[in-house]
């Protein structure tokens, strides 16, 4: 049994949810909040920028790395002390970096989760995850959110990180990730824990093992020792009991009509270790994979509708000739006769 109030597990590769307690609830996410932070400053900023810290972000409340006033710092060295030291001023320096104040960065996290994101229930007011009573988020937009991520090769190396030298103005250290997890649970990959007290203790953590990469998101603890114990027993379930199971891209089928399509993207979907599962071809390239039970479980179906407009995301692509459009056939057999034409031509002439 979860101590956490809130808590999911996911499979990371395919979203699929395999545990979950009052996921969709609102709670307060503390500096998991900085997850957001750290990726949009990836993604959206420029890492060799030189970042001027003001004395805003010197004087910010919580876990700090020291930044001084007028201390200029590369963002990227700003979002490793944001994630692996949770730094609280590294947040507001990146935010007033970006867009000039946290309430306007705070916008710009809002319309990134929506927008790039797709999650609907998260509302962020600060960069840090300092108690702001608007400031929420659920266990489950937080998976999304982390999936998300941890798909950039940049952010997962810096939540990775287990430790570094940090050589500032006003702080020489070596700095520890704060994730206990990364020195204590097999292939824990990051990526960030919290805690502020109306929050209670919050976690999120990746981990990968063989062919399963999990994430798992806590809420609400009342102990630190809670939210680790949580989950390790989350992991712990995850590994022991599911698989990933991936179709390849380039998997070839013929559906009912004798229609030959081909899978442009690799199909992953998550079934307990050991289940027998049977897949299904139907006309229009529709795949479905059932349980025993004749239970769907693969997520993704394809639509006859969607061959196109889908072929960058997972699908398939229709390998049979079809049957030219009528008013291209038509242009066909008006080219085949000038064609010939010419040709009898150009032949009676040679004749002369």
């Amino acid at each position: 049994m979860l101590q956490s109030e809130s808590a999911i597990l996911i499979n990371a590769k395919t979203g699929e949810v395999l545990f979950e307690k009052n996921s969709a609830a609102h709670m307060y996410p503390a500096s998991i909040t900085k997850i957001i932070t750290g990726i949009i400053a990836i993604e959206e900023g420029n890492l060799d920028d030189i970042v001027t810290v003001s004395e805003n972000a010197r004087n910010v409340i919580g876990t700090r790395v020291y930044l001084l006033e007028g201390e200029e710092v590369p963002l990227k060295r700003l979002v490793q002390g944001l994630l692996i030291s949770s730094g609280n001023d590294a947040g507001t320096a990146i935010a007033e970096h970006l867009d000039g104040s946290e309430e306007a960065f705070s916008e710009r996290m809002n319309r990134f989760v929506r927008e790039q994101i797709g999650v609907y229930n998260t509302t962020f007011t600060n960069p840090h995850g300092l108690f702001h009573r608007d400031h929420k988020t659920t266990a489950a937009d937080m998976a999304k959110i982390t999936q998300y991520a941890m798909k950039n090769g940049k952010f997962r190396e810096i939540v990775g990180t287990n430790e570094m030298e940090w050589i500032g103005e006003g702080w020489e250290t070596t700095i520890y990730n704060h994730h206990q997890l990364i020195r204590q649970y097999e292939g824990v990959t990051g990526v960030k824990n919290g805690f502020v007290s109306l929050a209670g203790f919050t976690l999120v953590t990746s981990a990968e093992q063989g062919d399963m990469e999990l994430i798992a998101v806590t809420l609400k603890a009342y102990t630190s020792e809670g939210s680790y114990t949580d989950t390790s027993n989350l992991l712990d379930y995850g590994f022991e009991n599911y698989t990933t199971n991936v179709i390849p891209k380039g998997t070839i089928y013929e559906d009912e009509l004798g229609k030959i399509y081909r899978l442009t993207e690799p199909v992953k979907f998550t079934t307990k270790k050991d289940e027998e599962f049977a897949k299904e071809f139907t006309d229009g390239g529709i795949l479905k994979v059932y349980d025993i039970n004749e239970n769907k479980i693969l997520k993704e179906t394809i639509e006859p509708g969607e061959l196109t407009k889908r072929k960058n995301k997972v699908g398939v692509s229709l390998l049979a000739q079809e049957p030219m459009p009528k008013s291209n056939f038509h242009k066909y057999i008006y080219i085949s006769i000038l064609l010939a034409i010419v040709s009898v031509v150009v032949y009676f002439k040679k004749r002369k």
